[in-house]
């Protein structure tokens, strides 16, 4: 997979966002954790925080002492009181960070999932669209009540980088796309409340989370249900990025505009108000099941307008656009699979 510089302008809120970059005239360079400011110039954090090895999720582990570093080192770029950096043009972006964990959240916009229900239609159920959408509608408003968001786990290895080409497999049969906004935790957290959530929050990025509709049910097992290992999990199926943009930099992560175009036509374009399970509820349920730790990633699931909507799945030579309110955006390339 070939790593394409970011596109122009950067385009997030905020001063500052971090990113994992490596420089674009060395072959196979290490990539290196950065500093990317307003402006589109790059610090290098190893030299600011003097540790060769420093990562991304290095500083997310130290994040509460690490953000008022960052915070002095991006005024000293733009002041001129420390070194200005260097142009982002001359840098590959990789995905951001490398978690230890993905917890992804499915069925959580609510005209999204009452698409699903419609396009999925169970063998011999022949009852018209409008009553199904109305069983999908009743069974969201009970959802939302009982305050219990449907979650599972992803695969580090899925993540690729904000503008990689994005593989195919060759036994994807429906590949679908699915932006959404994704918390980046930053302070190891268990049983969190919805109230408290949000602290535990370092920032916000981009995943599109890439789905084979076609193996999402096991057919062989109807009893056992969803296949999220081999649905979500493909190499390369979870673009993110192109930053981790601070929390403090993002007023309301309940009020941004989801965005996907593909090849230039707008697929996807919804507030992340139509959330059954805002931000804060989404994280704390996924604290309540499981340790979270920095540098973790909680998706907060897909909107409305995927593939299985508009009759239209990915394919050889597709290019995805993927954008969110002050996070950036990221551009990907569909590419089929070579069957040896």
């Amino acid at each position: 997979m070939s790593v394409k510089p970011a596109p122009a302008p950067v385009l997030f809120t905020g001063p500052f966002a971090l990113a994992t970059l490596a420089t674009l005239s060395i072959p196979d360079a290490p990539a290196f954790p950065a500093l990317v400011t307003a402006q589109g110039q790059v610090l290098d954090l190893r030299a600011a925080f003097d540790d060769e090895r420093l990562t991304v999720r290095g500083l997310l582990d130290d994040w509460r002492t690490v953000l008022p570093r960052l915070r002095s080192l991006a005024v000293g770029s733009t002041d001129g009181s420390t070194e200005q950096g260097e142009p982002l043009a001359g840098f590959r972006v990789h995905a951001p960070v490398e978690p230890r964990q993905v917890f992804q959240s499915g069925a959580n916009y609510r005209q999204h999932v009452i698409d699903l229900h419609v396009a999925h239609r169970a063998p011999g159920d022949d009852r018209p669209e409008e009553e199904r959408r109305a069983e999908a509608a009743e069974l969201m408003d009970r959802r939302a009540a009982d305050d219990r968001p449907y979650m599972f786990i992803g695969l580090p290895s899925a993540i690729t980088g904000p503008f990689d080409d994005v593989v195919l497999p060759a036994w994807a049969e429906k590949p679908d796309w699915e932006l959404e906004l994704a918390a980046v935790i930053g302070r190891p957290a268990h049983r969190l409340s919805p109230g408290e959530a949000l602290e535990y929050v370092a920032g916000y990025t981009i995943a599109n989370d890439l789905t084979d509709r076609a193996t999402v049910f096991r057919r062989d097992m109807p009893q056992i249900g969803t296949d999220w290992l081999r649905s979500k999990n493909a190499p390369g199926f979870t673009p993110l990025g192109p930053w981790i943009v601070p929390a403090e930099s993002i007023a309301d992560p309940d009020d941004l505009q989801v965005t996907l175009k593909l090849n230039g036509d707008t697929m996807q374009d919804e507030s992340t108000e139509d959330m059954l399970f805002n931000v804060a509820r989404t994280v704390a349920y996924a604290s309540q099941n499981a340790q979270l730790l920095p540098g973790d990633l909680v998706l907060t699931g897909s909107p409305a307008g995927n593939g299985m909507h508009w009759g239209r799945l990915l394919r050889d030579g597709d290019v995805m656009d993927g954008s969110i309110t002050g996070l950036g955006a990221q551009r990907t390339r569909c590419v089929a699979e070579v069957e040896a």
